[in-house]
């Protein structure tokens, strides 16, 4: 994770991020001339042009322009290829940097048979990214997406637990050892579809909106003591297969705020965790 971070300031630093647009736009004409029985056509190569980090879309474009001209007197007359509308490819945008909380049958407030799940408020946090896109854009005011990525949940534990592994349901024991560091953790495979807004004389103002999916890559526990050092231990924990949920995002050019909420049971086939629920909120870079 820290790799990650670290790969993300880097990128964040330089301004770049890598996607591309794909567009394959054709233009064709043909003018008569007013002295003239005949009809003159001119065309000019199509020219692509690759433009990295663009600070609008944060991603890679690739625009076809095909230029048409006649004289006038000689009668010239230029066509500007048109802004792709097709979106497709490798992205690094909409990074998620926010807060997790659990939602335990509505309420902030753990149950008693959830009380083991206490944590430290401000060291649970949710990290994300998207890597692929794919989507069309109907006008400089309105597009529709969906994207792929990953999704990470961190809940640092606040009791010395350690949660049993291939077990059903869910289950832990209380250890001897007191950790400076027990945190719980899930990865998801994120995938969204989003209904995208601009606003504004620039369309710098965006609003995003839409479901999201995820699917289960691999649970953790990561341990840090005194006596053990630093430990790491891999199960699925009961973690949901498959997620289910909502997500908001508002931002300005290439920043925002973003709020995911999660509607189907973190943990399944544990019934004494029937009705808690994923909530996360916070910043977000690369709109």
């Amino acid at each position: 994770m820290k790799y990650i971070l670290t790969c993300l300031a880097a990128l964040s630093i330089s301004g770049h991020v890598f996607g591309y647009d794909l567009a394959n736009t054709l233009f064709w004409s043909a003018q008569d001339t007013t002295n003239m029985d005949t009809v003159k056509t001119s065309t000019k190569k199509r020219k692509v042009t690759i433009r990295f980090g663009n600070g609008v879309d944060n991603t890679v474009e690739v625009n076809t322009e095909e230029e048409h001209r006649k004289n006038d007197d000689k009668g010239m007359v230029r066509v500007q290829g048109k802004k792709p509308k097709v979106i497709l490819g490798i992205t690094l945008s909409r990074f998620d940097l926010g807060l997790a909380t659990l939602i335990d049958n509505g309420s902030f407030t753990l149950s008693p048979e959830n009380k083991f799940l206490d944590n430290r408020t401000w060291k649970t946090i949710n990290v994300g990214f998207d890597v692929f896109q794919f989507g069309y854009r109907f006008d400089e005011k309105f597009r529709l997406f969906l994207s792929a990525g990953f999704d990470w949940t961190h809940i640092r534990l606040s009791n010395d637990i350690i949660f049993d592994r291939n077990t059903t349901p869910l289950s832990y024991t209380t250890s001897n050892i007191q950790y400076s560091k027990n945190r719980f953790s899930s990865s998801y495979l994120r995938i969204p579809i989003t209904f995208e807004h601009r606003f504004g004389p620039d369309r710098e103002l965006r609003l995003a909106y839409g479901p999201i999916g995820g699917f289960l890559l691999n649970g953790s526990q990561k341990f840090k003591s005194e006596e053990e050092g630093k430990r790491k231990v891999k199960d699925d924990f009961n973690y949901a297969k498959f997620r289910y949920g909502g997500f908001a995002r508002i931002g300005y050019q290439s920043f925002g705020l973003f709020a995911k909420y999660y509607f189907n049971d973190m943990f399944e086939n544990s019934p004494d965790q029937e009705g808690l629920k994923n909530f996360s909120f916070g910043v977000m870079l690369f709109f």
